[in-house]
């Protein structure tokens, strides 16, 4: 006990200084989580699991190994199980805060705070509680396939940290779930998001919290730039399809435009008729299109809409820049996924994996402070540092060790790369019939007669 005692220690040094163990009590006490005294609490249980997901989310049984811990895999398990996942997600918001607070002030795009947010998804063990709670992929039959949840993440553009992050079953509309993230915003910041999260609704819900947007228009809202133009209105008459829904207010330049957004007479599914119904009749949004010139892009007209109307502070050209920059919340996610290997997790119960993925986003949001500090150190944007390297210098990180200076990845200006790959896959058929059907197949065709 001594021993364990003594490793634990050792642990806490290290990682005390990146998440103090009294933020970890403290944020303890506040959602009422109680705990007894003893060798594995909430703070050493926290920081073993940081050196297991910063290793590669390695086994459990590896931790003796990184830590000198001797404790069994079995009580290291169940101290994990007594941590509430509400602790795990106020310590990713409070490390968020931590670094925004100090770069807050010269981080601001024109005076606001901007936040990316995106979907994504990631599979888990084939167990029956998991199946249940989450469900798996269309066009594979029971046995064949992997639960996957999905995935929503809000990234604080100017960090990269991830300010929240939500699972939900796999067939989850992600606009049921955005509402629940706008609690972590102020009034003035401006959210930036594809055209999934285009809406009346999402956009009403941003007005009513005092919040901004800049979100690609969705597919099959129909936008016209003539000025004057007619519109179809709520009801649409065969003779009026193709005809835009808006109302035409005023022109601010070419495919430049302010319209009037009417409230539908339909509610969207993910929400209730309570809530729908608390939503304005109608709302004034800016509408603007603009063209991709850069070779190598899929898409070559972009069209914007957004609650900022004032076209002298925010002009066209900035409005195409930012949802421009939209695209690192894509890079952000594969870090996350494929960098730290969060696209397959590991635990085998629901409460499990979404601790394990509010952690996996945790370690995320250090491998980011690290970028940080490495950036102001050498005098380069965040985005040129290597987020691999910063990762490897985490790893390896011990009390008093001063922050080295970490690979900067080149700019390559118009790069593209083809949307192939060169690695052949191992030549084994997938699964279509459950292991236990073709194991028993496979028996009766090797039985000797």
């Amino acid at each position: 006990m001594v021993k364990i005692a003594h490793a634990l220690e050792k642990v806490k040094r290290t990682y005390d200084q990146m998440i103090p163990a009294t933020t970890i009590l403290e944020i303890a006490a506040a959602i009422g989580h109680t705990h007894r005294q003893r060798i594995l609490g909430p703070v050493e249980t926290i920081h073993l699991f940081l050196v297991q997901i910063l290793h590669g989310n390695t086994a459990c049984s590896h931790l003796r190994h990184l830590t000198d811990v001797t404790c069994s895999v079995a009580a290291y398990c169940k101290a994990r199980g007594r941590l509430p996942a509400s602790l795990l997600r106020c310590l990713l918001t409070w490390v968020c805060h931590c670094l925004r607070d100090v770069t807050e002030r010269d981080s601001l795009w024109l005076g606001h705070r901007l936040f990316h947010l995106d979907g994504s998804s990631f599979s888990m063990p084939d167990t029956e509680s998991l199946q249940a709670a989450f469900g798996q992929p269309g066009g594979q039959k029971k046995g064949c396939g992997f639960p996957t949840a999905h995935l929503l993440a809000m990234v604080d553009a100017t960090t990269g940290m991830i300010l929240d992050i939500l699972a939900s079953p796999l067939r989850t509309h992600e606009m049921s779930k955005v509402s629940s993230t706008h609690s972590k915003l102020r009034p003035g910041d401006v959210l930036v998001a594809d055209r999934g999260f285009c809406s009346y609704a999402h956009l009403a819900l941003l007005f009513q919290r005092g919040l901004h947007a800049v979100l690609r228009i969705h597919q099959r809202i129909i936008v016209d730039f003539t000025p004057g133009r007619p519109h179809a209105g709520l009801k649409v008459a065969k003779s009026q399809n193709g005809m835009p829904r808006s109302r035409w207010l005023r022109c601010l330049g070419t495919k430049d435009q302010v319209v009037q957004w009417c409230k539908p007479k339909g509610r969207p599914r993910w929400m209730s008729s309570k809530d729908y119904a608390l939503l304005p009749k109608s709302i004034t949004v800016r509408e603007l299109e603009y063209r991709i010139e850069t070779s190598g892009y899929r898409t070559r007209h972009v069209t914007l809409v957004t609650t900022l109307l004032d076209d002298e502070t925010y002009t066209a050209k900035d409005l195409a820049e930012l949802y421009r920059c939209r695209w690192q919340i894509e890079v952000n996610l594969r870090h996350l996924k494929q960098t730290m290997g969060m696209d397959v997790l590991r635990c085998q119960t629901p409460d499990a994996v979404l601790k394990e993925m509010l952690t996996f986003a945790l370690v995320y949001n250090l491998v980011c402070r690290v970028i940080y500090e490495a950036a102001q150190r050498q005098g380069v944007p965040p985005d040129r540092i290597s987020f691999i390297d910063a990762l490897r210098w985490l790893q390896t990180h011990s009390p008093g060790r001063e922050l080295i200076d970490l690979i900067v990845n080149p700019r390559r200006v118009g790069r593209f790369e083809p949307r192939v790959v060169k690695r052949r896959p191992k030549q084994y058929p997938l699964m279509t019939e459950p292991r236990d059907v073709l194991r028993n197949r496979h028996r009766n065709q090797h039985v000797t007669p």
